[in-house]
């Protein structure tokens, strides 16, 4: 905030004391001039003094609580270690449970052929699968065009609401689909896929970014949509699943947007002012105007 500049008021008295010297008037009303300027400036400056700082505190508070307090840019990254390492445990957790969830699925659910791998050790499973590399496989086609493409915007959003920006966000995505997934438990079952390979990360990546856009406008409305929060929530879980489920617990620091933003433009403006009062003299003080 801009130091307010008082000279003004002192160089005026000071004209018209002299002013009032020089056209013969008394050294007594030039000293009250003076006095009175004097005194208008030191109540000026005590009352800035006090009040400014108040607002200059909330007009500096704009910190990036989340990366949705920035414009929009593919680019820049505000990232948050923390917060991304607690999605990642949550991701492997939900990895697992899905594997166990598959597993009790029957076979043309998932194209895993139980018969053959049921007697195989589970760790010769896997290497046998890393071993053969990757096939097309025969998945059915919600798993592989539908379900992958999400999960793989869900990993992206993951790190993407955490300040990652577009580019380690998809990183991060591709890291968990085919490290964790495809090279990792999935691998206990069968040989890594093709289709998951590409289709995952590349779909989490388009889709993953237009979540992300459809998010930031959630979120600058403070999740209404349609003009209530009944439907914005639930749209938000559905865009940013992992960040949103955590936010009950730890806070969600997407919240409080208008709140953040509007505080941060409130302005205080001193103006001095000198007032002729009648029946002779001068009344000097000052008008304040304040912007929410």
């Amino acid at each position: 905030m801009k130091t307010l500049s008082l000279s003004p008021i002192r160089l005026t008295a000071l004209l018209l004391a002299l002013l009032l010297t020089t056209a013969g008037a008394s050294a007594q009303i030039a000293d009250r001039l003076l006095i009175g300027a004097d005194t208008a400036l030191d109540t000026v400056q005590a009352t800035h003094d006090v009040i400014a700082p108040l607002f200059e505190q909330q007009s500096n508070k704009k910190v990036v609580h989340s990366i949705y307090d920035e414009p929009y840019s593919i680019n820049a990254s505000y990232p948050n270690y923390r917060r991304l390492a607690a999605n990642t445990a949550v991701l492997f957790g939900g990895g697992i449970t899905t594997l166990v969830v598959l597993s009790a699925l029957p076979e043309e659910a998932t194209a895993w052929n139980k018969k053959e791998w049921s007697g195989t050790p589970m760790f010769q499973r896997y290497f046998d699968n890393v071993k053969h590399g990757p096939h097309f496989d025969e998945d059915n086609a919600i798993f592989n065009y539908c379900l992958h493409p999400y999960a793989g915007a869900a990993y992206y959003m993951s790190a993407r609401s955490q300040g990652f920006n577009l580019w380690q966000s998809w990183l991060y995505s591709f890291a968990v689909s085919t490290v964790f997934w495809e090279y990792g438990i999935e691998a206990f079952m069968e040989r890594p896929s093709w289709q998951d390979l590409v289709i995952t990360p590349m779909g989490g990546l388009i889709l993953g970014e237009a979540f992300y856009i459809a998010k930031r406008y959630i979120v600058e409305h403070d999740y209404e949509v349609l003009g209530t929060k009944w439907l914005g929530y639930p749209i938000a879980f559905l865009l940013d699943p992992v960040n949103e489920c955590l936010g009950y617990f730890r806070g969600n620091d997407a919240h409080g947007w208008k709140q953040r933003h509007s505080a941060s433009q409130t302005q205080i403006h001193l103006q001095p002012t000198m007032t002729p009062v009648r029946g002779g003299g001068t009344a000097f003080g000052f008008s304040m105007n304040i912007t929410f």
